[in-house]
């Protein structure tokens, strides 16, 4: 295989030649590529002589190149001769791209490192918060002027809401409750047996269903399904510039795409909520009466014995709550969009997790709420 090499040679007037010939690739210049740099830069200038080039690349500019900045650092001018258009091409774009880069300082102190990262996830989240109960001021303040009659309501885009959220969510909605409730009731029914308590297994199920799984598993199952329709619909709109369309032609975006999504949700979850308790109910009673022995009837006469209605008319205070809560997420986080369609998916990630998140933290509040008003 021919290789790369060089020929040093004395010119007059101290004149440095180097005579390079052969192919100057990068799979022939690994024998000139040390050598070439452990000349030390001497006379008053160098000439580099390329006309016994075969063929060059990138990595052969790129060691010319270098060559000659090297020399020409140390003072003594450097120049090619007999260089092809090619090699000429090469070395005058690896010259031109040749820009040294600042490297970002290392962190001194991972503590202080670990701080800061800490310190801007705090003022991300305190923005966040505060561009959150702006936009939920915006909407009570529509929200109640609609109320109140000074907004006209669209019950066309309440009621298309209303089959979206929660017709087309009765399935899953109902067979998840329907599951939950037979758990409960075989878990309980392990649990009370070794007491030889399993009639208390209908205690469980109507207390802990009634009053907390059954509208809190509710609205996790409406946070991923709605929040994250929300949170991409009005984020495509964003970047399809609709929304910005409703403002130039004096629409408001919330009186038009919030507000219809809030009602129809405080609506959907309330009903849905008590529809997913029944489902619930119904699951633990069937295990009861196959498993235990206890018949429906008897299910269903224990179960308003030791289920007070207080626990239901809690469960169905919360669920508006609730509703607004997930439906303001999703909302908030569409507005949120921008730039291109990966904020979409980022913003609809968000919206999930933030509304599951303030739900469950919401029901531990209500919890304790009515614990200290007595409603135990």
């Amino acid at each position: 295989m021919v290789a790369a090499s060089f020929e040093q040679l004395t010119g007059p007037g101290t004149v440095q030649r180097l005579a390079v010939s052969g192919p100057m690739t990068i799979a022939h210049i690994a024998d000139v590529v040390e050598p070439l740099r452990a000349i030390a830069p001497t006379g008053s200038a160098l000439v580099i002589d390329l006309a016994g080039i075969d063929s060059i690349d990138t990595t052969g500019a790129w060691i010319i190149h270098r060559l000659m900045a090297t020399w020409s650092a140390a003072g003594v001018p450097a120049t090619v001769e007999n260089a092809s258009e090619d090699a000429q091409r090469l070395i005058t774009e690896v010259t031109s791209n040749d820009i040294e880069v600042a490297l970002r300082p290392l962190a001194g102190n991972p503590v202080t490192a670990r701080l800061s990262r800490i310190g801007a996830a705090v003022v991300a989240m305190s923005d966040n918060i505060g561009s959150f109960l702006g936009f939920l001021g915006q909407t009570m303040v529509v929200l109640l002027q609609t109320l109140a009659g000074r907004r006209p309501l669209r019950w066309n885009a309440v009621i298309h809401q209303c089959e979206n959220i929660g017709v087309n969510a009765l399935g899953i909605v109902g067979l998840l409750l329907f599951l939950v409730g037979i758990v409960v009731a075989q878990q309980g029914a392990v649990q009370l047996r070794a007491f030889g308590g399993e009639v208390f297994v209908v205690n469980l199920i109507g207390r802990s269903v009634m009053r907390e799984l059954g509208i809190l598993l509710t609205a996790i199952m409406v946070a991923g399904r709605s929040a994250s329709a929300f949170a991409a619909q009005i984020g495509s709109m964003k970047l399809n510039q609709e929304v910005d369309a409703l403002a130039t032609i004096g629409m408001s975006p919330i009186e038009v795409l919030v507000v219809p999504r809030v009602l129809a949700m405080a609506l959907m979850l309330l009903l849905l909520g008590f529809y997913g308790a029944v489902m619930a109910v119904i699951g633990g009673g069937l295990f009861c009466w196959l498993s235990l022995g206890i018949p429906p009837v008897t299910f269903v006469q224990r179960l308003q014995e030791v289920t007070p209605l207080s626990d239901m008319i809690i469960g169905l205070i919360k669920a508006p709550v609730f509703g607004i809560i997930i439906a303001m997420m999703g909302c908030f986080q569409g507005m949120q969009v921008s730039g291109n369609a990966e904020s979409v998916g980022t913003r609809t990630t968000r919206a999930v997790v933030e509304s599951i998140f303030v739900v469950i933290v919401l029901d531990a509040f209500f919890a304790v709420f009515f614990s200290a008003l007595g409603y135990n």
